[in-house]
């Protein structure tokens, strides 16, 4: 029974187009929301500071007219302080009698009064900051008043005081009060005290000579508001606290009545220093009073219709938004479509330069990479068809002749089967590498490897395949460079390139292996100067086209060389993956008709002694054949040089 159809109708839940409407028809809506409330918070805000501001005028204006009340026994020149009031704060002020009768008025001309904000300006019924237990205000000093020479002898005495507090170790500050008596407010110790003597605290016992008459008239007017209630010897300070003399009476609970006769009494002796009791009317100047805030109903309706179109033009945008994304991802699916039921693709046209544009890009990319791959697929079936195909039909032949009679099994009869058999085998272990390496399941048995040693040996291997085509093999490298590396993968590397160059080298040609140090390479090779291995030939050289894709894989420059010239294009593939197996890099470089220059960059040996130039003198040898290893003195490549 035949399955659904993978690529059938999704639902609806699951379409990319309704996801993004979705994801933007809730956008909208919270962006509505969001600015909605941010809105309101915003006006609230607003609102609040207005009415704080509002709140701290008024409190600023009261303050500086309680001020004037204090120290002024009339309002009569009040007007000019009411006007510089109104253009700092922007109120409207109007001071009348307590019987409506006007003192002063910043906008005389307004059309209408003020008539939200009435307050009582009474300096000796003050409440707030500066009224005091008494509710009489500071500032309102009367007879208090110091004169000039008194104020200099007190701040004397409160400089010097503060002095003697700084030797002792006692932060202190001078205040001087409204009537120009300076006190001494401590702030703490900055520090261990100092030897010093105690601090004569004179300023505290020195009276004036006008606090003098005043506190003698306070007391006198005390003394007469407690006559008849058997109370006397009252005596009021400079701080109005009062004390009892030793010579005077009381009773047991005249402590209320005497703090009451000495609040009076201060406001009697004061009452002729202050202005009388005033209304103080607040308002906005130019315009009526507003005691609310709030939305009409007309407002609010043209509120929500305006959310309601900010909302439909999101959703409208987001349809339009989705459906440019959707029209080329079904162009997309319908060329991946294509590709798996044609087995090509189509390119899709790029129209844009955002995420899907680049998306198509990709897209197109990997299908020429899939055409691309798919040809050297065929190529390499082909190619590798041809290599098994030659050597088995050659070793059934030679078993079908000495099986008819034909043929005798004789050592070189028997040493030709061996020959295709080692080249079968060359091949298999070609693919077979290439596809350990791909996996990672290649495993390297790095060991100290000597460079000259190793090159001589690879030419050693391939000196009579040279000889036969007239073409010199030579050898240049130091006696004692040496590399920590597979030394089996390693002549596998060289011999590759060496194998490759004999191929394109023409006869009477030369192929130089040499080997150096590569002190450009030390901060890759973790502090050690690196090994350079490079191969140059005087053959045919590779046209610059086709240089990026030399260590591609079944890749030939000449596609019609068969495998005994042009061999299967396996061998630099392999080249280039052993080398980054060994944390290197192998590279090209060529001209045609002055031969190629293969360049391979390994990591030196970094272990300390045997970092650099110096060679070991013992470590671990792999057998090339069985794989295994054995810890022996010396080393299997000779002496060690120095």
């Amino acid at each position: 029974m035949r399955g659904p159809e993978p690529f059938g109708r999704l639902p609806l839940h699951k379409r990319l187009l309704f996801r993004l409407f979705l994801v933007s028809a809730v956008v909208g809506a919270c962006s509505v929301a969001a600015t909605a409330w941010l809105t309101a918070r915003t006006a609230t805000g607003a609102i609040e500071r207005e009415q704080g501001q509002i709140t701290a005028d008024d409190a600023r204006i009261t303050d500086h007219l309680l001020a004037y009340a204090a120290g002024h026994s009339t309002w009569s020149g009040v007007q000019p302080e009411v006007r510089r009031l109104s253009r700092e704060t922007g109120r409207h002020i109007v001071l009348t009698t307590l019987d409506r009768k006007p003192l002063a008025d910043s906008a005389p001309h307004a059309p209408q009064p003020p008539t939200r904000s009435v307050t009582v300006l009474d300096p000796l019924s003050a409440d707030g900051a500066h009224g005091s237990a008494d509710r009489i205000d500071p500032r309102a000093v009367g007879p208090y008043r110091l004169t000039t020479t008194e104020r200099a002898l007190l701040h004397g005495h409160a400089r010097r005081e503060a002095e003697c507090f700084a030797k002792t170790g006692i932060k202190s500050v001078i205040d001087t009060a409204p009537n120009g008596r300076p006190t001494v407010r401590h702030l703490g110790r900055s520090g261990a005290p100092a030897a010093a003597p105690l601090c004569d605290r004179v300023l505290e016992r020195t009276i004036t000579k006008t606090e003098r008459a005043a506190l003698d008239e306070l007391d006198a007017l005390v003394a007469r508001c407690l006559s008849g209630t058997g109370i006397s010897g009252i005596r009021v300070g400079i701080d109005f606290s009062w004390s009892r003399t030793a010579s005077g009476s009381w009773t047991a609970n005249s402590d209320d009545d005497i703090t009451s006769c000495v609040a009076q009494s201060r406001r009697e002796q004061l009452e002729s220093h202050v202005a009388p009791p005033a209304n103080l009317t607040l308002g906005p100047v130019g315009a009526a009073d507003r005691t609310a805030f709030g939305v009409s109903p007309r407002s609010t309706t043209e509120i929500i219709a305006l959310a309601a179109l900010v909302f439909a033009l999101s959703v409208g945008a987001a349809g339009l938004v989705a459906a440019r994304v959707v029209r080329p991802l079904r162009h997309l699916t319908h060329a991946a479509r294509h590709m798996r039921d044609v087995g090509d693709a189509t390119p899709v046209p790029v129209r844009s330069r955002d995420e899907v544009g680049r998306l198509t890009s990709a897209f197109n990319e990997l299908a020429a990479h899939r055409a691309r791959l798919e040809s050297e697929r065929k190529a390499m079936i082909s190619d590798i068809a041809h290599e098994l195909r030659t050597p088995l039909s050659n070793i059934r032949g030679w078993l079908e002749a000495v099986q008819d009679g034909v043929a005798t099994a004789d050592a070189e009869y028997i040493d030709s089967l061996h020959s295709e058999a080692v080249l079968l085998q060359h091949v298999i272990d070609d693919l077979r590498d290439l596809a350990a390496l791909d996996d990672g399941r290649l495993v390297l048995h790095p060991e100290p490897t000597p460079v000259r040693l190793l090159l001589d040996q690879v030419a050693a291997g391939h000196q009579a395949r040279a000889e036969a085509a007239r073409i010199t093999l030579v050898i240049d490298a130091d006696d004692d460079l040496w590399l920590d590396a597979d030394p089996v993968r390693l002549r596998q590397i060289v011999g590759n390139l060496v194998s490759n160059a004999i191929r394109h080298t023409p006869l009477g040609g030369t192929v130089t292996l040499s080997g150096s140090s590569d002190g450009g390479d030390e901060e890759a090779t973790g502090g050690c100067e690196g090994v350079r291995i490079e191969l140059r030939d005087t053959g045919s050289g590779i046209a610059e086209e086709d240089l990026p894709h030399v260590f591609d894989r079944f890749w030939r420059a000449d596609k019609s060389r068969s495998r005994q010239y042009g061999g299967s294009g396996l061998g630099l593939s392999i080249v280039r993956k052993l080398t980054e197996a060994h944390g290197g890099t192998a590279n090209v470089s060529s001209e045609p008709g002055q031969g190629s220059v293969f360049v391979l960059r390994l990591p030196g040996m970094h272990d300390g002694s045997r970092c650099g130039r110096t060679g070991p003198t013992e470590f671990t040898r792999r057998d090339s054949t069985s794989g295994s290893s054995a810890s022996e003195p010396g080393t299997p490549w000779g002496p060690v040089p120095g």
